[in-house]
């Protein structure tokens, strides 16, 4: 059966603020448009209402919800999608006036994340996410189940039987918590064994082509795919910048604006490869006409998960999709508003060698170029030099090995401070 003959068919339901431009009201329920398709919902209307302030019980207005159950019944339409987050009374009593499913962005993201999660640790977090949003709306949930269910006894959801419900869902999320935490630790001890490499995390909006980066860059086999959310794991791979210098490129899950409190915090261990990063590699979609609020909803994130303050470089990537009109108009933005950024794109040629270029300074910028002198029997201290740093030169002096190279700042302190081996300062390049 086609994915098509058993979607879900839905109806979106926007609720901006007053003030908010119609080019960012268009782009929020395409997006939101996008998300329903991911989860496997087919779209078959849209209904917009502009706000002062929210409606408490219902959030929207009367005549709206009356609209949104009119389209709902010509286009047999079961679920109803909003934008915002509601508060359980406010989901509650739309379902009871529309007489039908509805779920808010933050249901959905949800549900995109248990869809997409492919290793244990990504399953984990993301049912620790549904089960802090699902405790305090466990007596609508009920509601989904019996009137699925029908019939007599299962009329209403039983009240002792939710306080069961919740008691089992705290103690597992207990339970979880636990695991993750465990899981931390684990990642934690990984990191300490890569303390001397140069660490570098890619972040960024969903679908902004992070993977499409780490895959050029590495030559890896990563998960690609046109969609939001398309991974969520993890991977870091080894990457060869050239001239000797090598680090370590770690892909992260994708952000999205709104994106749930809940699923931010159950992420935090996969988030930890983010704060500990050396420098953070923000890709940022160029061709996105709201590239810059989909910007500050990462940094908005990055700040949440404690990682506002790490070094960061933009890479404003899919540079192709863009006129030249529209390039030059961003870099005419000047470095004020960008720095430090560089251009990229995967698909030109030589689109990433800019990319490159940035990286290697920044290596460079953490390193210590020094003379150093061993006795020739010393193979290890130069073996080191190469593993860590770049030689620059070498040669053989009165039995001694003497060589160039930069090196990490703890690199050339443990051999200042190491029998047999003499650690000068120079400028060379």
């Amino acid at each position: 059966m086609s994915r098509e003959a058993t979607a879900e068919r839905s109806v979106l339901v926007g609720a901006p603020p007053a003030d908010m431009s119609q080019s960012l009201v268009d782009e929020h329920l395409e997006e939101l448009g996008r998300l329903a398709d991911t989860a496997g919902a087919e779209v078959v209307g849209v209904v917009v209402q502009r706000l002062r302030s929210p409606n408490a019980s219902t959030y929207i207005g009367r005549g709206k919800i009356e609209q949104i159950k009119r389209l709902m019944a010509e286009s047999d339409a079961t679920l109803a999608i909003f934008d915002e987050e509601l508060s359980p009374a406010q989901g509650s009593n739309l379902e009871s006036a529309l007489g039908a499913r509805v779920i808010d962005r933050t249901e959905l993201i949800l549900d995109i994340f248990a869809l997409r999660a492919r290793t244990s640790e990504a399953k984990l977090q993301v049912e620790l996410a549904q089960l802090y949003y699902m405790r305090p709306r466990l007596k609508r949930m009920w509601t989904h189940l019996s009137r699925i269910a029908g019939g007599i006894g299962a009329r209403g959801p039983g009240e002792q039987q939710i306080e069961t419900d919740r008691r089992l869902i705290d103690r597992r999320i207990a339970r979880l918590g636990r695991q993750l935490e465990q899981i931390s630790r684990s990642r934690g001890t990984q990191r300490k064994s890569r303390d001397e490499q140069f660490k570098v995390a890619l972040v960024g909006y969903t679908n902004a082509g992070k993977s499409s980066i780490l895959k050029a860059l590495t030559g890896s086999d990563v998960f690609i795919e046109d969609r939001l959310f398309a991974t969520l794991d993890s991977a870091t791979r080894v990457c060869d910048l050239g001239q000797g210098i090598q680090v370590l490129m770690t892909d992260t899950v994708g952000f999205i604006r709104k994106l749930p409190h809940h699923l931010v915090a159950s992420f935090r261990a996969t988030l930890e490869e983010v704060v500990e990063a050396d420098l953070l590699l923000h890709v940022i979609d160029a061709s996105s006409p709201s590239w810059e609020e989909q910007r500050e909803a990462v940094e908005d994130v990055l700040r949440e998960a404690g990682a506002g303050d790490r070094p960061t470089m933009l890479v404003l990537n899919k540079i192709d999709r863009l006129t030249h009109a529209e390039e030059a108009a961003i870099r005419d933005r000047g470095d004020g508003m960008l720095a430090p950024h560089v251009f990229s794109s995967v698909i030109e040629e030589a689109g990433l060698d800019d990319l490159k270029d940035a990286l290697r300074g920044a290596v460079r910028a953490t390193l210590e170029t020094v003379r150093v002198t061993v006795p020739a029997a010393d193979g290890r201290t130069l073996a080191e030099a190469y593993r860590e740093g770049e030689v620059l030169d070498q040669e053989v002096v009165s039995g001694n090995v003497v060589f160039t190279a930069r090196v990490p700042f703890a690199v050339a302190g443990k051999w200042r401070l190491t029998a047999d081996v003499v650690v000068e300062a120079t400028d060379a390049a």
